[in-house]
């Protein structure tokens, strides 16, 4: 905010600053906000006597100023409480993340009879880490031996080469009407195979399939209806997360430090258990706003995102980690033919002739992402400078840029330009009255009277 001093008592006028509606200017150190125009000599309302250099006639009254104070209440409050400015900041944190899930479930299926599963069934990988999968359903194809099949459809025995429905648009590059149209070697592009040289028709049909070399019979294309493991709503995940802050020395663990042993096997994530990080899965599909069973069908992906924002200024008690849930993959197109979260995997045996088979998997599930950030802030002098002078150098740009939009950018700069400042002019008075001769005149002086 500038400010202009008065001119000496001589002057025929005095330019009065005014900024934006209010009018302002510095006096004898003081802030002035306001300025009236009143006839005749009067006292400050602020206590401060009038400056006498102004002529008569015309006088100025004043009052005291609290807008430099209100606007670096204001500056304080935000730089120092708010962002607190006054703090030297750590974001290069150091995390690590293991997890650990249980949970059985039992099932009974044609393809594998009566199973029980645990963990070392339905988690991948057996590992855990900062990201983890639970099957929760999954489409069998036992008994796939390397031979020659149809590509698209089934056939009526293993092994043999008539197909009872074929010409499924599943996969175009299989499709043929004769020989040629499956050159012998060719990979079928997304197919399961390599193309033998020959198409096979149902009877009296006009479209067949190529017959591939592959994996026989080829994996099942129906979808699931429900979700095999729908009980894996109630297993639940150990999330073991260690952070430091190396500018600091800081670590802690988001696991209560105690020797009681049966604490984490008796206790849940809550309110009051904050460093009991064991969660249900249903719980946390739930916390994302969407439900387990209908996610479980197909698979997806959640976010699991701890937040450790820290005020090293405080005891290291005050230092907690916070918890938020996402759904990661989108929700919204459940229709679409990318939906979910899957994946291939097979299990490899040999029969008593030494011929190698397998049981391919299309596993749907569930990924879990553990995602770790944070910050930490402790006291220095030196942020503390920098940001009081910078906030006392924007204070005074504010002021400048305010002034140069409303003086010369504005369509109605001239109101503002008059707004701002005011010419106070005096009225002309005669010092001399009634001339008395003492001797002491010039003779100009004699000759004027």
């Amino acid at each position: 905010m500038s400010a202009h001093k008065w001119d000496p008592p001589w002057k025929e006028h005095v330019l009065v600053h005014v900024s934006a509606c209010c009018w302002s200017f510095s006096w004898c150190g003081r802030e002035v906000r306001h300025c009236e125009e009143q006839e005749g000599w009067d006292s400050l309302s602020s206590g401060a006597a009038l400056h006498p250099g102004l002529p008569g006639g015309k006088g100025v009254q004043f009052q005291s100023l609290s807008q430099w104070d209100s606007d670096a209440v204001s500056m304080v409050r935000w730089v120092f409480v708010v962002k607190k400015g006054y703090q030297d900041t750590d974001t290069s944190l150091q995390s690590s993340v293991i997890t650990k899930l249980k949970g059985v479930a039992f099932t009974n299926t044609s393809e594998l009879g009566e199973r029980l599963w645990d963990v070392a069934d339905y988690v991948i990988p057996p590992q855990g880490e900062n990201v983890f999968f639970v099957m929760t359903n999954l489409i069998v194809t036992p008994n796939q031996r390397q031979t020659t099949c149809p590509e698209v459809g089934r056939t009526e025995s293993f092994g043999s080469q008539t197909p009872t429905k074929l010409g499924s648009v599943n996969i175009p590059d299989a499709l043929c009407h004769q020989d040629e149209d499956c050159p012998e070697g060719q990979a079928v592009v997304a197919g399961n195979g390599v193309k033998t040289g020959r198409c096979l028709k149902d009877r009296d049909s006009i479209r067949g399939s190529c017959e591939v070399l592959a994996w026989c019979p080829v994996e099942k294309r129906s979808k699931p209806k429900k979700p095999l493991l729908a009980s894996a709503e109630n297993f639940t995940v150990f999330i073991k997360n260690s952070i430091r802050f190396p500018k600091f020395k800081f670590s802690k663990m988001n696991v209560l430090a105690t020797n009681n042993e049966s604490y984490l096997k008796t206790c849940h994530y809550s309110m009051e258990h904050p460093y009991c990080p064991i969660f249900l899965l249903g719980n946390i599909v739930r916390w994302t706003g969407n439900n387990f069973q209908e996610m479980a069908l197909e698979g997806g992906v959640i976010g699991i995102q701890i937040e450790w924002n820290c005020d090293l200024d405080q005891a290291p008690s005050e230092c907690n980690p916070h918890y938020s849930f996402s759904r990661l993959d989108n929700k919204f197109a459940e229709k679409s033919v990318s939906s979910g979260y899957n994946f291939r995997f097979a299990k490899y045996y040999r029969d008593a002739k030494g011929i190698e088979y397998r049981t391919l998997f299309k596993a749907y599930g569930i990924r879990f992402d553990v995602m770790v950030n944070g910050k930490a802030g402790k006291f220095n002098i030196i942020p503390t400078i920098i940001n009081i002078g910078s906030g006392l150098a924007l204070m005074g740009a504010g002021a400048f840029f305010c002034d140069l939009v409303l003086l010369y950018l504005i369509k109605k700069s001239n109101f503002y330009r008059g707004k701002k400042y005011e010419e106070v002019k005096s009225s002309s008075r005669k010092s001399l009255t009634s001339p008395t001769l003492n001797g002491s005149q010039s003779p100009d002086q004699l000759g004027g009277l």
